[in-house]
Order: structure tokens, then sequence, then C-alpha cells
């Protein structure tokens, strides 16, 4: 009996639910602020901006066969904490997330997260036939439950994806927690921390990544270019790590991979202190801005350690987003995210930031 071609499609590649990133402002007169897809309110870094602008004509060679000049330059950035083989970088924080999984992940294995989440961890693990265990945050505030994820560990689990901050909640996991997280966790698990917003947490208790990877722990920190220096458009991410996890993540970095204006981009975005300095202040005085109005308004929402809030509007959801739209503001709604009747909004400049508080009111 003869069989077409859909006989060889893999199970798990079916189609399911898939990850849908922010909209672009739509064409109008009117003026729209976006606020829905946490891009840098300030946006790119200037030195990023003329670096690109410096290799535009040479888009006809090929860029840098390896992605060293780059790790060198994050290698400064980590204040020589860190050697230029524990980087691992690639086109945006997802890539790097799809890599990660490609090399640990067989049909099978398990992979843990904790909803509301970032969806790829859900969605590029099932491309490799990973099979998904979701241990909720815990409600009210929430916060992680360790207890559930080290409960549900077995011989085939194979990655942890933790957040912090958060996207879309905006918590963070304090120290203690993940100290006691990382001291019970088997080693033979690797456990990401995602910590692209971790130049807006300013938290007593909030660590990074790093104080894990020096103790030589199984652990990834995934990073981003996108917000704090405002190259979400050029697709450029990190994550760094053991040396003896990144050296085996770089069997599968493709030569040439990274675009010669991305990487000329990356490098100048790290040396622009000033704008990483003016984006961060933007955000914290954005951010006491809007927790004030909102306690004003009696909206509920979360206190955040990140450039946005997640809120319970005072509409249902959808409605709620297209009043706002309406009068120019855009944010986005998050029950993809596993946050139903929730919806996000990314702090902005002051202008923004104004409008959005006007036209809450207004509602």
């Amino acid at each position: 009996m003869n069989q077409d071609i859909t006989s060889s499609f893999k199970s798990f590649l079916q189609p399911k639910e898939v990850y849908k990133g922010g909209k672009n402002i739509p064409a109008s007169t009117q003026k729209i602020y976006k606020l829905s897809s946490n891009e840098n309110p300030l946006g790119a870094s200037p030195k990023a901006i003329e670096a690109a602008k410096a290799v535009i004509d040479t888009i006809n060679l090929y860029p840098d066969q390896t992605d060293i000049r780059l790790r060198e330059a994050l290698v400064k950035d980590f204040n020589n904490e860190l050697a230029a083989d524990q980087f691992i970088t690639g086109n945006s924080g997802s890539e790097v997330i799809d890599m990660l999984l490609r090399a640990f992940i067989n049909e099978g294995d398990e992979v843990i997260f904790s909803n509301p989440c970032f969806l790829p961890y859900a969605v590029f693990s099932r491309w490799y036939g990973a099979k998904q265990i979701d241990i909720p945050l815990l409600a009210p505030n929430y916060d992680l439950d360790v207890e559930g994820i080290l409960n549900a560990i077995t011989k085939k689990t194979k990655v942890i994806f933790l957040t912090t901050p958060n996207n879309p909640t905006g918590t963070y996991i304090p120290k203690p927690v993940l100290d006691d997280f990382f001291n019970r966790v088997p080693k033979r698990i690797l456990v990401v921390i995602d910590e692209v917003y971790r130049h807006f947490a300013d938290a007593k208790d909030y660590v990074s990544a790093l104080h894990y990877v020096k103790q030589d722990y199984s652990v990834l920190g995934l990073n981003s270019f996108s917000k704090t220096y405002g190259l979400a458009g050029l697709r450029i991410g990190y994550g760094y790590t053991t040396a003896t996890i990144a050296n085996y993540l770089r069997l599968i970095h493709k030569p040439f991979l990274m675009p010669i204006t991305s990487i000329e981009a990356a490098i100048g975005a790290l040396n622009d202190t000033i704008f990483i300095e003016n984006t961060v202040k933007t955000v914290l005085e954005g951010r006491a801005y809007l927790a004030a109005s909102f306690n004003e308004l009696g909206i509920t929402y979360w206190p955040t350690q990140a450039n946005f809030f997640i809120i319970n509007p005072p509409l249902p959801e959808m409605e709620f987003t297209n009043k706002l739209m309406e009068k120019g503001i855009m944010v986005r709604p998050v029950s993809q995210f596993g946050a139903p009747g929730k919806v996000r909004i990314t702090i902005g400049t002051k202008e923004a930031n104004r409008a959005l508080v006007k036209a809450l009111k207004e509602i």
C-alpha cells in the first residue's frame, strides 16, 4: 500500500499552538505608543548604530566565521569573571534556546518549565519530541514552586527553565530560593536561567546565573541584546555557562552564523555604558511612576523587576486591549503565556507612560 509523504512526518511536529510575537505598529494617522513588546523605550544604542553603519558597505562579503570577537567583548563586559570559551552566541536568545534543546533533548526526554512563562520553552522543546512538564508558578504572587519542580524530576529530565525576572509576570526568584534549589537539583540536568531582563532588577536579593556558573553548577545564563541594548531588530542573543557545556554546544554552532552588522552592533552596544545607564534609569523611574498611578486608579498589578508590568485589567482582556488601542496605546494580552485574563504593559518613555495613564483614566 502506497503512503504519501505525510507518513514520514514526525508525530510531535503536528500542528499545535505556536509562538506569536507582538504585533507591529499599524499604519495610522494617530500617534501610537507601542507598549506591547518590552522593547527599549529609548531606541537603540547610538554606538551600536554607528558600528553597524560602518560595515554596511561590506555586506557582500561573508561575516566572521566564528563569534570569537563578540565573545571576547562579552568577557570584558563581565569584568573578566568568565573566559571566552564560556559564552555561546546566536541570532536572538530564542535561537540559543533552540540550540541547547537540540543539543540536550532526545525524543521522550523531559523539559520542565513554570507557567506563566515565555512560550518558546514549550514550543521549541516540542520540536525535538520532549515531554513537557509544567509546574505552574504559585498563586497569588507567582512564586517558584521549588518543591513541585524537584518532585517532578525523573531519570528522563534533561532541562529545567527558570526565569528571573520572569516574562510575563515581572517577578523574580530570590537568592535564598535559588541557593536551595541548586543545592538539591541533580548536576546531570541543565538548568537554564533566562535573565534577559536582569539589568532592570534592583531587589537586594536578586541574583544572576553568574553566581552559580562560577560555582560550576550545570547552569546556563540566557541573555539578549533586544531589551537593554535596543537591538531587537538585529536578533542577537547569548548564553554563558561552564566551559564544558559551552564547548559542547559549540559543536552545533554554525560557521558564519552571526551577520556582520549584528556582530559589530553588539560589540558597540556593550561599550555604550551611557546608553545602558540611561535605559535603566528611564525604566526604573517609569516603573515607580506607573506603580503609583496603578495604585491611584485601583488597578491590580504585580510588583515587577523587569521593564513591564502585568496587570489584572478592569475590563475583559481583549476589550481592554482594544479600548487602549483606540486611544493610541498598544499593550499585550498574555493568555498565550499562561496568564489568562491578564495584560502586559511595557514601561515606556515619560511621554508614553503619561499617555497610558491618561488613557486608563478615560477608560
